[in-house]
């Protein structure tokens, strides 16, 4: 997440900012805070190992973590039956480059009277 070279930025800015004799006492603050911090999450692990019982060491996390799924690949597995996507030619001329050549041609140009 961090490295090195941004920590030690951090760390110059706050001895300027806080200034050096108030920096012990925010730095014991920043320790008593993430040592809280992580008093939470273990007990909230331990009480959901608790509601779920023995089934909660057999569940595989890695497999939940939603940074994992590729929403365009879920999409095109459940719409997509076993037949193969059909090929759809790229158009490579404009609506208004059709029109003259329509035009061009003597022919009128193309519409649907569905959408008029």
């Amino acid at each position: 997440m961090f490295d090195f070279d941004k920590l030690l930025v951090i760390a110059v800015i706050a001895v300027i900012v806080v200034g050096p004799e108030h920096l012990p006492k925010y730095a014991a603050q920043l320790g008593r805070i993430a040592r809280s911090l992580r008093e939470m999450a273990n007990g909230a692990k331990d009480r959901m190992r608790e509601e779920m019982g023995p089934d909660y060491d057999e569940v595989d996390w890695k497999k939940l973590d939603p940074r994992q799924y590729d929403p365009r690949r879920i999409i095109r597995e459940a719409l997509l039956d076993d037949e193969p996507a059909p090929v759809v030619k790229p158009v490579r001329e404009g609506a208004y480059i059709q029109r003259q050549r329509f035009l061009r041609e003597g022919k009128p140009a193309p519409y649907d009277s569905e959408a008029t």
